[in-house]
């Protein structure tokens, strides 16, 4: 299945419509109400039924996490020895580093991020014709293994959509509205090749810690959604700041 971006942004906004009718009783159009982060935990367990258990995923940290159709099994080689994880139909596995201590903090948006675009691919499969999610299960059958290396080339052709489809789930677009209406008076910011100016700054730092993002996942939607304008370093000034 193949979505426009447009197409995602509108499946996005009706997931998150139906999830805030679900969990605040409202369905979040209330103009005088603060920003408001998405509770994507709330959302991966209690509203669509997923298991989110954790596990050391890679030796190398590249992959953060993973998500399961079907019953299946994940395997993982340390110092010359494979060790399976198994994996049951609609359950998520996060990289243990998230919650290990010290990191939980430093690491939430990141994991919030991650927990998000998994989210989004279990909703855009059931999306998918009973043919197609027929035909999917069959490919991830019960007590087949999967390495890395397959983890991420079988699913390569979808992971733009779902990178997309969380960020909207995770940064809907009416709460990016109104955290840019209090923190920036709706105005554009300034990316110098990823420097910004003081109120800029301040803004985007205001924004990631209410909605409980990082600054490159919050940097990227804002762009998307045309409240950035990109410029050359050489072209940074800010008046603001002080030089000795």
């Amino acid at each position: 299945m193949i979505l426009s971006r447009a197409k995602i942004e509108e499946i996005a906004a009706a997931v998150t419509k139906d999830f805030n009718q679900f969990f605040f009783g409202e369905s979040g159009d209330d103009n005088k109400r603060f920003v408001q982060a998405t509770p994507i935990d709330q959302l991966a367990s209690d509203y669509l039924g997923l298991s989110v258990t954790f596990a050391r995923l890679s030796t190398d940290g590249s992959l953060c996490g993973l998500t399961a159709y079907t019953d299946t099994e994940y395997q993982i080689e340390e110092l010359g020895r494979v060790r399976s994880i198994p994996l049951k139909r609609n359950q998520v596995l996060l990289d243990e580093s998230f919650i290990r201590p010290g990191e939980v903090r430093k690491l939430c948006g990141k994991r919030r991020f991650t927990l998000a675009h998994e989210c989004a691919h279990q909703i855009l499969f059931q999306l998918e014709s009973d043919e197609e999610q027929a035909s999917c299960r069959k490919r991830y059958a019960e007590r087949r293994a999967y390495s890395l290396r397959d983890l991420k080339s079988r699913e390569d052709w979808n992971e733009w959509q779902a990178n997309v489809l969380g960020a909207a789930l995770l940064m809907p677009q009416k709460e990016i509205d109104r955290a840019m209406w209090y923190f920036a008076g709706n105005r554009k910011l300034s990316n110098f090749e990823g420097y910004f100016g003081y109120s800029d700054r301040l803004a985007l730092t205001l924004l990631c810690q209410t909605l409980g993002v990082s600054k490159s996942a919050a940097v990227i939607r804002l762009r998307e959604l045309g409240y950035i304008n990109d410029y050359s370093y050489a072209e940074f000034y800010d008046p603001v700041e002080v030089w000795a």
